[in-house]
């Protein structure tokens, strides 16, 4: 039998998902500041090992941060503004009256009135400061390292601003392409704008860092996500056009990404997203594809992929349909895609999101790849007992989820199933299902997967209001927050009895024993 490609979850561990936006803070939203640490440290004390976070880029309409505005940028949202005021670049008084924006959830709209002229008067003090920041180092040597994407990305951001928010396929035909867009007139004339939004990227990345240096010293490891398909209207696409399946006239899509009709939805789900172009990406060595892993791996230690499927076949959708009826699928790169990876990036730890339908040749990807596969125990108990996400069907080479952050709570979920699956789930675990959370989340550290991951609302027993986000509804999500008294609340007796599981279930992060390569 072939040795498969990537062989790295060799070891039983358990971690926490929760996004950045949803800690606690003062000025609407979570940020990369004490409450981040705080949290890091009750990872460490309660005995887990990793953290499990959704993509770190800009967000646009939607708020989604699986629909960014680059794969490599982070968001500036995320900024510390407290910090910021430490470093005398920030008046208490502004500090003051952005308090007034909500704690206990997010409002986007609010957040992008305020925040932005407050990150912008930051710039403003630092360039009249004309000191370094420590310790996020030299500004100067900042844009250089990150000259690849970051021109493209902060010009792109300056030139939205300029069209009055518009896609960049709307713009004019001489700002179509980021290369002839950089020799025109605007350059020179939004130096200042695109400036600033290069120092954006400066204080996010300086303060992430500052994260990843804190979670190492906790031995914390840190789990990023990617989309396996980007925002059409990103700086992603602009700048690389030769990769997607574009109009090269208009830079409007030919088709788009998407699934077909099923059990879930009659229609289908259109996702709108660009499909790329793999012969040409092929032809280049994947070097976009293998730049953008990179840079997530200098942020994160491991990577999962959202929608793996895609790689083995997409759902190629005409642009322009109303509904995701009308497609064919198209096969992908396949493994040729990931031996370009294993060549070009070592110690690659990937995670594959292959939920959904699983087709023979997705499976053989899998496991040829090595990679794990993830399953959800929300989704374990419809039909019989051979039902894929059962415990009893894993292998060890899983990293299981009561749910994810698509997914209802363990609670909200329970809550609203009908009684035949409520009672499956009762007699499946011999429980009561009186506190059907913790129920779930002992299950997850029994269970032979070897990386057990726990939303944070589940371990702080919230119902549906605590939900992060709900597929096919446009407002409302990425929304939740919890707040500081909640995360204190489970200092002491519940990260002590979870440390308690993590060393009954053998989920200290030491090697598994007859770990399967399946």
């Amino acid at each position: 039998m072939t040795e498969p490609l990537f062989n790295w979850l060799n070891h039983r561990a358990s971690g926490v998902l929760l996004h950045p936006t949803s800690l606690p803070g003062d000025y609407g939203i979570g940020t990369l500041n004490d409450h981040c640490i705080d949290f890091i440290d009750f990872l460490a004390h309660a005995g887990f090992k990793y953290w499990q976070i959704c993509p770190l880029g800009p967000t646009g309409f939607g708020d989604s941060p699986y629909q960014s505005f680059s794969s490599f940028a982070g968001n500036p949202y995320l900024i510390s503004l407290r910090e910021l005021h430490a470093k005398d670049l920030l008046d208490k008084q502004i500090l003051e009256d952005l308090s007034s924006l909500p704690q206990s959830f997010v409002d986007y709209g609010a957040l992008y009135n305020t925040k932005w002229p407050v990150l912008d008067a930051v710039y403003e003090a630092f360039v009249n400061s004309g000191k370094k920041i420590r310790p996020y180092g030299s500004f100067t040597a900042f844009k250089k390292r990150h000259q690849k994407w970051l021109e493209p990305f902060a010009y792109f951001q300056t030139l939205k601003k300029h069209f009055d928010g518009k896609p960049w396929y709307q713009w004019p035909k001489e700002y179509l392409y980021f290369e002839k867009a950089r020799k025109g007139p605007l350059r020179k004339e939004l130096e200042r704008d695109v400036d600033a939004q290069k120092f954006f990227q400066y204080l996010f990345y300086g303060q992430w860092g500052k994260i990843r240096d804190h979670a190492k010293l906790r031995n914390i490891q840190i789990i990023g996500d990617i989309p396996i398909f980007v925002a059409l209207d990103s700086a992603d696409v602009w700048q690389n056009q030769q990769f997607f399946q574009l109009n090269p006239e208009t830079g409007e899509p030919i088709a788009v990404a998407g699934c077909p009709p099923d059990y879930f939805s009659k229609d289908g789900q259109l996702w709108g997203n660009p499909l790329y172009d793999w012969s040409a990406l092929k032809a280049d060595g994947y070097t976009w594809w293998i730049d953008r892993l990179k840079a997530i791996f200098e942020m994160h230690d491991v990577v999962r992929i959202d929608h793996f499927l895609g790689f083995d076949s997409y759902w190629k959708i005409p642009y322009g349909s109303k509904t995701a009826r009308k497609g064919k699928w198209i096969n992908g790169p396949g493994i040729d895609f990931f031996k370009a990876v294993k060549k070009k990036i070592k110690n690659c730890k990937l995670i594959a999101e292959d939920l959904g339908k699983l087709t023979d040749s997705v499976r053989k990807l899998r496991i040829d790849t090595g990679l794990p596969g993830m399953s959800i125990l929300q989704f374990a108990f419809g039909g019989e007992g051979n039902n894929y996400y059962l415990p009893h069907n894993l292998n060890s080479n899983t990293v299981l989820y009561p749910g994810t952050h698509d997914n209802d709570t363990s609670l909200g979920w329970y809550n609203t199933v009908d009684e035949k699956t409520q009672d499956r789930v009762r007699r499946y675990f011999e429980v009561s299902g009186d506190n059907i959370g913790w129920d779930l989340i002992r299950a997850s550290y029994k269970s032979v997967a070897n990386l057990a991951i726990i939303p944070m609302q589940d371990l702080m027993s919230l119902g549906s209001e605590a939900r992060f986000n709900t597929p096919g509804e446009a407002q409302g999500n990425w929304q939740w927050r919890y707040q500081a008294e909640q995360l204190k609340s489970l200092k002491g007796g519940t990260s002590d009895y979870l440390r308690t599981l993590a060393q009954l279930y053998y989920r200290e992060g030491a090697p598994a024993v007859n770990a399967d390569k399946d």
